[in-house]
């Protein structure tokens, strides 16, 4: 019975699978126009899977050996399924494959079926749950009916009770491993997941490379920012409809630790209700918090905020880009809330508490907090800086940043200004020419204004000459290294700290021992997740004698600190603060000294109420340090 009925079901679920795939490309392309080179992320897509994948993978060894067995063993089972089963090529060395690679499946299954007898919160259930089952049914009925081919059994062995029960498998096993792959459940990452990893949106973060600048607004369109699901990118789309519900997202996400209502990947599977229309009553993970499940409804002509996803969710993100590193998939959440927020920020002007205030502030005066923009050089009168506007030309443009009007910040500044006099760099300032770098209003969704200011920037900058700018401040580095380029303005832009790291190197800086206690280091976001800027912080508290205690969430997964993307401006309520959290961190390694490499989250973490550690820039670590000027 099964020599012909065995290729007709084959044939039938690859129809139905081609079939589901076609309708599922036309939800994706549903979305905004996007130009990709088919053949290129095609070619790249395998190399993009084995090796940029699995390095995310690779971080959860059991996952990653579990994924490498059963998706391997499944990607070659299918192969040579068709090969044997439906071309009926008559080759036992096909056949012995057949065997080794259900096999290899099977020994991937058993695993996953582990790991789902008492999952981790952070998987989704429901349709999840029978994965395991799915995998092993799909294993063992092949291998089985594979043996004959094999030279192994009797054709025929076994009688119409097997025969019965064998056909019973493959049709469930093809039901939920192939038709399912385009039509829905468990498998359907499987199609998506593949072409998402050929078409990404940011192919620069394959190979090793990395792409963490948004990308602008034409504000000449009839609409700004994405309003509905199909105001995305197509392959924006893709990218979501690619999600494996893991809950890495999740579990590294500050703003739902703080009990804030956002999810990364609830957000993400609302954004598949959103394309593929319905709501989200069969979603079976973790929820927003205080918000329950079963209530979003979307379609791709509905605007997202009515009725699918509420703003606050949209809002209580630091953009610290936690969620996106930690993403095996390699889905971009962040571009998508920014590109969410455009649209209440532009369109509805609806930046809540005060963003509509810093906004506005912006520009007016040039710095978020409105303060006289010709006062921007007052914490320098004893310091005695470089203009630019003055000496034309210097080796080094200090980008001072809005720390300029805070007392707290001004103290990194002048210890900054005070090493680079140490060390004799040739430097100087923009002093009132300088404003708001525009990561603020960026973050807001307010692109209009970041692109006035990062213009005038520029135009500033481009009538001096020098050869790199060095910034205390990882926001304004971030944009002014990444961000600017789109509008005319290309510069090599350094962190202080990897600058400093070079003097001490070159010899231009003799540093004492640090004499203090206890010592660990939090890593600001936008020089670490966004930078890939480890490093060199580490490597000048090392000079200084410092043995790191390092905290449990460190390097590329460091806790951010909650100041990021607007988050203190939004001020979405939580049951906690993001910054508690971040020392309750500092606290478990008994550090007595937290230093930072960031205004921002200097800020952030001395808001947390005493006892403390205390909190200092690696700038002030450094110019406590010195011991005399070296020429």
């Amino acid at each position: 019975m099964l020599d012909w009925l065995l290729p007709l079901l084959l044939a039938i679920a690859l129809g139905l699978m081609a079939i589901g795939a076609i309708r599922r490309v036309s939800l994706w392309r549903a979305g905004q126009a996007e130009p990709v080179n088919i053949i290129t992320g095609l070619m790249a897509m395998p190399r993009r899977y084995l090796v940029d994948l699995h390095h995310v993978v690779a971080r959860d060894k059991y996952m990653s050996n579990t994924h490498v067995a059963t998706a391997g063993g499944f990607v070659l089972s299918l192969a040579l399924i068709i090969l044997v089963h439906l071309f009926g090529l008559d080759n036992q060395v096909l056949s012995w494959a057949l065997l080794g690679a259900t096999t290899l499946m099977f020994t991937g299954a058993l695993f996953v079926f582990k790991r789902r007898t008492q999952p981790p919160q952070r998987l989704s259930k429901g349709p999840w749950m029978r994965l395991p089952k799915s995998l092993l049914v799909f294993a063992v009925t092949f291998f089985i009916v594979t043996l004959p081919a094999a030279g192994i059994l009797p054709e025929n062995f076994g009688g119409w009770v097997l025969a019965v029960l064998l056909t019973a498998g493959i049709i469930y096993g093809l039901g939920e491993m192939v038709f399912g792959m385009t039509w829905g459940g468990p498998m359907k990452h499987a199609f998506a997941g593949a072409l998402h990893l050929a078409f990404h949106r940011r192919p620069e973060r394959f190979d090793g490379g990395r792409s963490t600048g948004l990308k602008p607004v034409n504000l000449a369109a009839d609409s700004l920012g994405v309003a509905k699901p199909k105001d995305f990118k197509w392959n924006q789309l893709l990218g979501f409809d690619a999600c494996v519900q893991c809950g890495r997202c999740e579990a590294v996400c500050p703003a739902f630790a703080a009990g804030q209502p956002l999810n990364p990947k609830k957000l993400i599977q609302d954004m598949v209700v959103g394309l593929a229309g319905g709501t989200d009553a069969k979603y079976a993970g973790s929820p927003y918090p205080g918000v329950e499940v079963g209530q979003a409804q979307g379609s791709p002509e509905k605007i997202i905020t009515e009725g699918l996803v509420k703003a606050d969710t949209l809002w209580s993100c630091t953009t610290c880009r936690a969620c996106v590193e930690e993403c095996p998939m390699m889905i971009e959440h962040v571009d998508a809330i920014v590109d969410m927020r455009r649209f209440l920020t532009l369109e509805k002007g609806e930046t809540p508490n005060k963003g509509a205030e810093v906004l506005e502030n912006l520009i007016a005066t040039d710095n978020p907090n409105g303060f006289d923009p010709q006062s921007r050089t007052n914490w320098a009168a004893d310091q005695n800086l470089p203009l630019m506007a003055e000496v034309k030309e210097a080796d080094v443009l200090f980008w001072v940043s809005d720390g300029a009007f805070d007392m707290r910040s001004q103290r990194i500044l002048k210890a900054f200004v005070k090493v680079l006099k140490a060390a004799n760099v040739n430097f100087a300032v923009l002093g009132d020419e300088e404003r708001d770098s525009g990561d603020v209003a960026r973050r807001l969704g307010d692109d209009a204004t970041f692109q006035t200011l990062a213009k005038h920037n520029i135009d500033v900058m481009n009538q001096y000459r020098f050869k790199r700018i060095v910034t205390t401040d990882p926001h304004a580095f971030h944009v002014l290294k990444n961000e600017y380029g789109d509008f005319g303005g290309q510069y090599e832009v350094l962190h202080h700290t990897t600058f400093i790291n070079e003097l001490v190197k070159q010899g231009k800086l003799r540093l004492d021992q640090f004499k203090g206690g206890n010592v660990t280091y939090h890593d600001p976001c936008y020089l670490g997740r966004y930078n890939g800027e480890y490093d060199s912080p580490r490597e000048l508290l090392k000079v200084l004698g410092i043995e790191l205690k390092e905290m449990e969430r460190s390097g590329y997964r460091s806790r951010c600190c909650g100041g990021g993307g607007g988050a203190p401006i939004t001020d979405i309520p939580g049951e906690r603060r993001i910054a508690d959290m971040r020392m309750e961190d500092a606290k478990a390694v008994g550090a007595e000294v937290v230093a930072v490499g960031c205004q921002q989250c200097t800020a952030m973490l001395e808001g947390v109420v005493e006892p403390r550690p205390e909190i200092k820039d690696i700038a002030e670590l450094v110019s406590e340090a010195l011991i005399e000027e070296v020429h």
